[in-house]
């Protein structure tokens, strides 16, 4: 049969299934073969905290969605075009998100009594007129794999477990995705199993050859390649980034790099990414909690090397006091904290922006530490080499603010110039620098231009110095109780990082006739610029502008604030930003915040900001 081919600008595609179905993988591969065709994309994958839910339940559906498109786009997408739903519980958990006229591809093997009763469907959906609104393919994905595969020599319960594959391959031939990659990829992952590799790719080509061959099909999709900024790109996530931009660092400053760990949702992928690649200089150690973990990075600061430990929430509040030693030894060591819901064990699998103040201020005494945020997954590499050059140039600890979105998202990314990146280089104190003709090695003589202490490796000749946790003398490092050198300690430190050079804020207003800014930090930035695309079409003049850099602000950002008459600060949070800038800057903005486990949609924001700027919301 015939199938018409229809030209698309735009699609997004959720998997939705039981957490034992694959849809992780399945999105995953989908997002690989869409940036080999050069589209681009944006990811967000859902999945529980729970290891094993019971099947079929609620709260054991994960999914993965997938926006991709033949131009810019910000965000994962607000509502899926298709959704793939592999039982009942999938179903019921996202047919809320789809609009009416929407696509709903069912696995119609799932939907026995057993599995409808036990997310409380009364009736089948499939067969009352519940779901009238929608255009409703109902595939026997089960039946279907399991006939692809007779002859395999697989038990029935094996060959079923590739329908997720099956799936896969009917999306990739709905929009005209590549296949050679998946087919490579699966005799990769399963080399060490030659026939279930084979199965998979068996339930693949199936998967693909029913909607070539089927009638309920009559039409397939196209979305060209976008026109994206000449260079090589490639698919990559934002732990992934962080991981990579680690590597240049430990390049870009000539010194051995060790992660000090412990494994935690979401971040744990920082530390898998980088045990491969110990010929970079890279040490990884996953320590038995979390304070040894940062302890250990800290001491290969103070051995001479670049500290980094990677956790979420409730282990940023375990290194707390860790951290604050590395303000007093002045140290370089970079916290990468990829936040989650919280407080406590909280929400593991689902994102949150509530660490900022704890990342500010969370730890004893007047602790301060730089803080910067990437606002995507591609931008993470750029954010940890510059909280590497701030906590190697300034030595002191520098908080990095990613999250669960970003961390697990993907997006292309531009792979840069090898030539362009920074020189970190640091000069090691090497000989005495005492001004009094002594000898002696003074650890805290700073830097006139950026109050840093100079770094002496342990060892040195002649650079025997006292470093620790109780307060030192001025200068010359001794153990100090003087009243009046704790109050000159303390304000030198705040000093160092009130005066770290970042780059000032760039206000994106065309024009320069808007009266209204939005402000933002974090994974906020891809919903909050689809928000301002959106409501500038409709004819409002408004303003945007992002931070990357928490702790401390641009030195611009003032000015820039009280050039508009009007700010908005949306939040996944409880408006910790609008605190801050409310407090050093004296300025009235508005907040809208959500701590929801999920990222703004760019529909829910363009509501909020037209309202804001009709004058419904204060």
């Amino acid at each position: 049969m015939s199938t018409t081919v229809e030209q698309l600008s735009r699609v997004v595609i959720r998997f939705a299934g039981d957490s034992g179905d694959g849809m992780q993988l399945t999105g995953d591969r989908f997002t690989s073969e869409t940036a080999v065709f050069g589209n681009d994309f944006a990811t967000l994958p859902n999945f529980p905290a729970e290891i094993r839910a019971p099947h079929g339940t609620l709260p054991g559906v994960s999914s993965f969605q997938l926006h991709f498109a033949d131009t810019d786009i910000a965000t994962p997408g607000d509502r899926p075009d298709v959704l793939v739903a592999m039982n009942p519980a999938a179903l019921k958990a996202n047919i809320g998100d789809l609009p009416a006229g929407g696509t709903l591809i069912v696995n119609t093997d799932e939907f026995t009594k057993r599995n409808l009763t036990k997310v409380g469907y009364e009736s089948d959906p499939l067969e009352d007129e519940s779901l009238e609104a929608f255009s409703v393919q109902q595939v026997p994905m089960g039946t279907l794999t399991r006939g692809a595969l007779e002859e395999s020599g697989l038990s029935k319960k094996e060959a079923e477990r590739s329908k997720n594959m099956f799936a896969l391959g009917l999306l990739s031939w709905m929009y005209n995705r590549p296949v050679e990659g998946t087919e490579r990829f699966l005799r990769e992952k399963f080399a060490k199993k030659p026939d279930i590799a084979e199965a998979n790719v068996q339930a693949f080509r199936a998967g693909w050859n029913y909607g070539e061959t089927t009638e309920a099909f009559a039409v397939s999709y196209e979305v060209a390649p976008a026109r994206l900024a000449p260079g090589r790109y490639r698919q990559i996530t934002g732990n992934t980034a962080l991981a990579y931009g680690i590597i240049a660092a430990a390049r870009c400053s000539e010194l051995p790099v060790l992660l000090g760990t412990y494994p935690i949702t979401p971040a744990s992928d920082i530390l898998h990414e980088l045990a491969k690649h110990k010929n970079f200089g890279i040490t990884t150690f996953q320590a038995e909690d979390e304070i040894a973990g940062v302890g250990a990075a800290l001491g290969h600061a103070f051995g001479g090397g670049l500290g980094i430990t990677s956790t979420s929430g409730p282990g940023l509040a375990l290194k707390s006091e860790m951290i604050g030693l590395a303000v007093m030894t002045e140290l370089p060591l970079v916290v990468l904290n990829i936040q989650r819901g919280g407080p406590s064990t909280g929400l593991p699998t689902k994102t949150e922006q509530a660490d900022l103040l704890q990342a500010v201020y969370g730890r004893n005494g007047e602790s301060p530490v730089p803080v910067v945020a990437p606002a995507s997954p591609s931008d993470c590499f750029a954010s940890v080499l510059e909280a590497s050059r701030i906590a190697l140039k300034y030595r002191t600890p520098v908080v990095l603010l990613s999250d669960g979105s970003i961390a697990n998202g993907s997006e292309p990314w531009s792979i840069p110039d090898v030539a362009e990146l920074p020189d970190m280089r640091v000069r090691f104190a090497l000989e005495p620098n005492a001004t009094d003709g002594s000898g002696d090695f003074w650890p805290y003589l700073r830097d006139p231009e950026t109050l840093a202490r100079p770094w002496a490796v342990p060892g040195t000749p002649d650079l025997q110095h006292r470093i620790g946790g109780l307060e030192k003398e001025d200068v010359k490092g001794g153990i100090s109780y003087d009243p009046d050198n704790h109050d000159k300690m303390v304000r030198l430190r705040q000093a160092k990082v009130d005066g770290i050079e970042v780059p000032d804020v760039v206000v994106d207003d065309p024009g320069r006739q808007a009266r209204t800014l939005v402000l933002g930090w974090g994974s906020t930035y891809g919903p909050i610029s689809a928000a301002v695309r959106r409501v500038r079409n409709q004819g409002y003049a408004v303003a945007q502008a992002h931070l990357r850099h928490l702790n401390p602000f641009p030195a611009n950002l003032g000015t820039v604030l009280h050039d508009y008459e009007r700010v908005l600060i949306p939040e996944m949070n409880l408006g910790q930003l609008a605190t801050l800038v409310r407090a050093k800057y004296v300025v009235n903005c508005a907040t809208y915040t959500k701590v929801a486990g999920l990222p703004f949609k760019a529909e829910e924001l363009q509501g909020v900001l037209c309202d804001f700027l009709e004058g419904v919301r204060a």
